[in-house]
């Protein structure tokens, strides 16, 4: 995302990003339960979808975080 993109896309991004992280928080305490309650096959697909969340998380983290601009030659 560049500087010149508008506000509204980062604010809309940011707030994704926000949902996304509630949401991957959720299913953590799912897979926890599910693992506590002797539910392998569910947790461990719980896990796996938790896992799927946080790399989608850091994707839109790295879109809406501010970049450093290398020193033009």
């Amino acid at each position: 995302m560049s500087d010149t993109e508008p506000s509204a896309e980062r604010a809309e991004l940011s707030s994704l990003t926000t949902a996304l992280v509630e949401l991957t928080r959720r299913v953590a305490n799912m897979a926890e339960g599910a693992a506590a309650g002797g539910d392998e096959e569910l947790s461990g697909e719980l896990f796996a979808v938790e896992r799927a969340l946080r790399g989608a998380g850091r994707r839109l983290e790295r879109l809406t975080a501010p970049r450093t601009r290398r020193p033009s030659r």
